[in-house]
């Protein structure tokens, strides 16, 4: 039972030490600068992401604020429109009513000038074959040819006889 890896042997012993020595600085130079680089490099990448989500938040909760606030404005301003348009409307409706009724009052004045001078017009000419008809019977009454001159003369004194009884 002599095996000679079991049995302790001080040359391996400090072979084994110089070896592990050896390895271990060969690590350290080639092996764990590189790989706590790349570590510290990945951390570093984790750190600045980190960051970066951080502020994207941070600009995230900045934009809906600011969204929120454009909004409540935006509605603001269009509770004001139709308000602003509702009242606007109520005016010119106001305003057409207004309109409307001075038009009618207009065109009602006109109608009854028109009618009074239509009135007129009708009774001037009543009056006139009423004194051509005065004239006619009274030429034929009296038998005898009234001149134009004496039919003119008569016609006005008469007509200023009627004007004088009618009532304007």
């Amino acid at each position: 039972m002599n095996n000679p890896l079991v049995q302790p042997d001080p040359g391996l012993y400090i072979w084994t030490i110089v070896t592990f020595l050896i390895l271990l600085v060969l690590l350290a130079k080639f092996a764990w600068g590189p790989l706590l680089e790349a570590l510290e490099k990945r951390q570093d990448v984790i750190r600045k992401s980190l960051d970066d989500a951080r502020q994207a938040r941070e600009e995230l909760t900045q934009v809906k604020t600011e969204a929120q606030r454009l909004l409540a404005e935006a509605r603001t301003e269009a509770g004001e429109i139709v308000s602003r348009t509702r009242s606007e409307s109520a005016r010119f409706a106001d305003e057409m009513k207004v309109k409307a009724r001075a038009d009618a009052d207009a065109l009602l004045k006109r109608a009854e000038r028109e009618i009074e001078m239509q009135a007129a017009r009708a009774v001037e000419t009543i009056r006139r074959e009423t004194v051509e008809l005065s004239v006619a019977i009274a030429s034929k009454i009296l038998r005898r040819e009234v001149s134009k001159e004496d039919n003119e003369r008569l016609m006005q004194d008469t007509l200023k006889e009627l004007q004088s009884r009618l009532p304007h």
